[in-house]
């Protein structure tokens, strides 16, 4: 009697290949710490070649030699996301070595607490500048180094979907770029390319440190958070890893919120 035939079909997907980066280049901005870092973490031992970017060259150092430490090893580069001749210098460069990108994380961000009645010219400029117009800007250059596809992540915020008081421009920045992103994904399909986002709730960074030095601040948005804890990097890299793989092949133009709940108990 000949043997059976093996199984055909999604039944005999494997967990492995759907999760794994293996091959792929994947620039991230803003890497030498906080939320980029992790995300770059993950994507690195997830089998991804990393070539991570942020303002600081000795920042970039400390990221690069933490990576090591992990086995992760990674190129780096300078980018101030805001500036179009440091996106111009760093992405010719990239287009001499290695030519072509398979992935994006567009994580480089800022933000400052200020009332919208004090907000000015300069403060509106560095965050709309910095967190949507150079976010665009950013993925049109990498979308060019994609000519076989490819996967962009665009960190986005619970800001995109609620109102936070003393951050009109930054709420404004995160809204517009899920608005992006959404944009992005219905243009670029046709090229192979998948936009998404990651929204995450509250995650303790050096962006956002200052709020959590106040106790009171802590235990009111706790209780808030149905999972009633805050989150941690680590809870990130499962998500990035799957929107950025094959796993996500057929997902685009969506945001996934990482937040413990805070948005489904609004």
């Amino acid at each position: 009697m000949p043997a059976p035939s093996p199984p055909s079909g999604p039944a005999c997907l494997s967990a492995e290949p759907l999760f794994s980066l293996a091959g792929k280049t994947a620039l991230i901005t803003g890497a030498a710490k906080g939320i980029g870092f992790a995300i770059a973490a993950a994507l690195g031992g997830a089998g991804a070649r990393l070539i991570i970017t942020a303002r600081a060259p000795e920042a970039l150092a400390a990221a690069s030699a933490r990576l090591a430490l992990a086995g992760i090893t990674c190129s780096t580069m300078r980018l101030d996301v805001a500036e179009a001749d440091s996106i111009s210098a760093c992405f010719d460069d990239i287009a001499h070595d290695p030519g072509n990108i398979d992935i994006l994380v567009n994580n480089a961000g800022t933000e400052e607490i200020r009332p919208a009645a004090l907000v000015d010219d300069e403060l509106w400029e560095r965050i709309i500048g910095t967190n949507l117009k150079g976010a665009f800007f950013v993925a049109q250059r990498a979308a060019a180094l994609m000519p076989g596809g490819g996967a962009i992540l665009n960190i986005c915020s619970l800001a995109s979907e609620v109102g936070i008081p003393g951050a009109a421009p930054y709420g404004a920045s995160k809204s517009g770029l899920a608005g992006l992103t959404r944009a992005l994904a219905t243009e670029w399909a046709a090229q192979k390319i998948r936009v998404n986002g990651i929204g995450p709730g509250y995650f303790r960074t050096d962006m956002t440190e200052r709020f959590y030095a106040d106790p009171g601040w802590q235990e009111s948005m706790l209780g808030k958070i149905p999972m009633r804890r805050f989150g941690a990097l680590e809870d990130l890299a499962g998500a990035a890893i799957f929107l950025c793989g094959p796993a996500a092949a057929y997902i685009t133009g969506q945001i996934l919120y990482i937040d413990g709940g805070y948005l489904a108990a609004i």
